[in-house]
């Protein structure tokens, strides 16, 4: 046998295709086809046509803000620490939540000491609230932030509010220390944000929880429309546990695949 019948035949098109998965696979957030096509050096029409048969297998899907994972990649085999495998899950629970109460999902966690967020999938008719200050700094005025503090124990919970300040971001803020704990103290489960983040708008968070996991469920809804009821909270808590089902304790804690350096949203 020569050297030339030795030799592997290789498919341009092929490796091109999962070069583009692979990017995807550890991108922290969903990439746009045009910075794949710069990330990679290939042409915008190639780019275009291997994305349009990618997500048409299943191994890319597109969102509003970018690309992600498909339903087929998850199946593959040692990738589960992959960013984009974590976050294609984290879309595909909060697109769920999204489309069966009509509402933008977000999902935050607790990790280092710090609130971050994870992931918002859009609704259609109920965009997101504009995040104008970072969930770092505005946790006692969210939602998100509140119901992961009711969750944090005393010691971490006191911790916490020693190194933030509670400004007063609207006139409903709490921006009392007392007034704030005594309210997460008495968390039924689930909290509220009346317009303490952004005025007309009303948040709704629930706990997600699984070992080893501090992370929180929300929804935002205009004031001026918002009933938030038993029945609301207890879809929320439903979609939570599935949440939490789907991504597991095992999956939040890959490394460093929910989050890295500057990956919380600045919208």
């Amino acid at each position: 046998m020569n050297l030339q019948e030795s030799e592997p035949t290789l498919i341009g098109s092929v490796q091109r295709a999962l070069r583009l998965v692979d990017i995807v696979a550890n991108a922290p957030r969903p990439l746009p086809t045009k910075m794949l096509a710069s990330a990679t050096g290939l042409t915008p029409g190639t780019t275009y046509n291997l994305v349009r048969t990618l997500i048409h297998e299943g191994y890319l899907a597109a969102e509003p803000d970018g690309l992600v994972l498909g339903t087929r990649f998850p199946s593959f085999q040692g990738q589960i620490g992959a960013r984009g495998v974590f976050l294609a899950r984290v879309r595909a629970a909060l697109r769920q939540v999204t489309d069966e109460v009509g509402a933008t999902a977000y999902l935050s966690r607790f990790d280092d000491g710090e609130v971050h967020l994870v992931d918002i999938v859009d609704a259609t008719h109920n965009p997101r609230v504009e995040l104008w200050v970072g969930l770092h700094s505005s946790a006692h005025a969210t939602a998100l932030g509140k119901q992961i503090l009711a969750d944090l124990d005393e010691e971490d919970r006191l911790d916490y509010l020693s190194r933030h300040r509670l400004e007063e971001l609207t006139p409903n803020t709490i921006s009392d220390r007392r007034t704030l704990l005594t309210q997460l103290e008495q968390s039924p489960g689930w909290v509220i944000d009346d317009e303490e983040y952004s005025v007309g708008s009303t948040c709704v968070a629930v706990p997600v929880i699984a070992p080893n996991l501090t992370a929180s469920l929300a929804i935002s809804l205009p004031s001026d429309r918002a009933v938030v009821d038993r029945g609301l909270v207890r879809t929320l808590q439903r979609a939570a546990r599935r949440l939490a089902l789907q991504l597991g304790a095992d999956a939040m804690d890959a490394g460093d695949a929910g989050r890295g350096p500057g990956d919380e949203f600045t919208i």
